[in-house]
């Protein structure tokens, strides 16, 4: 999510931040009526926060947070360098889950009060 110290390494509070947002995504989610499918897909390229399935798209989300958009919006932060990260850790995941299925990357930003924006097809391949 933010706040990497030196080591890489996520402070505890931060992770559990971080924990609760996706939560709070998944939840949102699926009550608009995507199905879960993995948490926390990780490899050495990057890490994709949910997988959901959204009818016959498999959705690759992305969870952002920001306590406030002083320094610019959750949403923002999802740049062309994160793309990229996260379209590797998609094609990670497709070579250990092949499928089917047509695949989009959408972004839930999250925001102080739990505000959310939800961007579906926040960017493409």
């Amino acid at each position: 999510m933010s706040a990497e110290p030196r080591g890489g390494r996520l402070r505890p509070d931060t992770r559990a931040i971080g924990e609760a947002k996706e939560r709070i995504a998944e939840s949102f989610l699926t009550t608009q009526g995507l199905t879960l499918v993995a948490r926390n897909h990780r490899c050495r390229r990057g890490e994709i926060d949910l997988v959901m399935r959204d009818a016959s798209i498999l959705v690759f989300v992305e969870v952002r947070y920001r306590r406030s958009a002083r320094f610019g919006t959750a949403a923002a932060t999802v740049d062309a360098r994160k793309q990229q990260r996260l379209i590797l850790a998609a094609r990670h995941y497709l070579l250990m889950h092949p499928t089917q299925l047509a695949c989009r990357f959408d972004v839930v930003a999250i925001g102080a009060q739990d505000d959310i924006e939800w961007i579906k097809q926040a960017f493409t391949l």
